[in-house]
């Protein structure tokens, strides 16, 4: 019997040093001394110095592979391993990242591999990966708000380029220009250099200005920011339910692990 548990209780043991917060924070300080090991080849360094981020940087490498290694064998369904979307996005960065820098054809794509490694901070760390997911299931909420967005900039540019285009043809000549334009006054970029423009020759231009910042920078951002947390909220309570389901299962395994016992014992006493 103990034969057969074997398995079960080793790959229960690798699950366990997986989620503790030692092998985290190993993962992460990794992630981080990468990051660190990719800023620092952008500048000029002695060829020693170099040689030895280049062996650093190798022995992240293996560190990866080995940690990727690790963490496929402590999964307890293999199968469904890739089906994860980020252990799929984990392991195509660190085999991207075993591709070797000296080979001129691949040396564009080893080296984004290899910056792509930071973004692995996300995948490990649990509150950054739910904003993540949070944020790309927010995105069709969204596109809405945007279409929307994108009507109001058109209709504005489309009288920007009507009323001003005689003012600063640089600025409102087109409709294209006048879009252009629009988000720059979006963004608060000095944007009343442009207002002041368009009231020498429109004094009651302003209106055009504090409306379309109004609707742009007050109520569509306001709507983008609700959609997403509306979307956390749902994420959140998805995940209490779901751990609130684990929570049970786990009590009505341990219930029937108990009933199994006395079972076995009451056998025992009868004979």
């Amino acid at each position: 019997m103990s034969s057969e548990l074997s398995p079960s209780s080793a790959s229960e043991h690798l699950r366990r040093i997986e989620s503790s917060k030692l092998f985290q924070g190993i993962v992460i300080a990794i992630i981080i001394l990468s990051a660190l090991t990719i800023g620092a080849k952008t500048y000029d360094l002695p060829p020693l110095v170099e040689q030895g981020l280049t062996g650093m940087d190798n022995a992240i490498t293996a560190f990866f592979l080995i940690e990727i290694l690790f963490r496929f064998a402590a999964c307890p369904a293999k199968r469904r391993f890739l089906l994860d979307g980020w252990n799929l996005f984990d392991t195509i960065v660190v085999i991207g990242s075993l591709i070797p820098l000296d080979n001129s054809d691949a040396v564009l794509l080893g080296r984004l591999l290899r910056v792509f490694r930071v973004l692995r901070l996300v995948s490990v760390v649990p509150e950054l990966r739910f904003l993540i997911n949070s944020l790309l299931k927010a995105i069709p909420r969204m596109g809405y708000i945007a279409l929307l967005m994108f009507i109001i900039f058109y209709i504005y540019a489309a009288m920007g380029s009507i009323f001003f285009a005689s003012v600063d043809p640089d600025l409102w000549g087109d409709v294209a220009i006048a879009m252009l334009t629009l988000f720059r006054v979006a963004t608060f970029e000095d944007w009343t250099d442009v207002m002041y423009a368009t009231m020498e020759s429109y004094p009651l231009s302003w209106l055009y200005y504090l409306t379309f910042i109004f609707l742009t920078a007050f109520v569509f951002l306001n709507m983008m920011i609700g959609a997403i947390l509306e979307v956390m909220s749902e994420e959140q309570n998805a995940e209490q339910a779901q751990k609130a389901h684990d929570e049970r299962d786990e009590i009505v395994k341990q219930l029937h692990n108990v009933q199994r016992k006395l079972d076995e014992l009451t056998e025992k006493i009868e004979r």
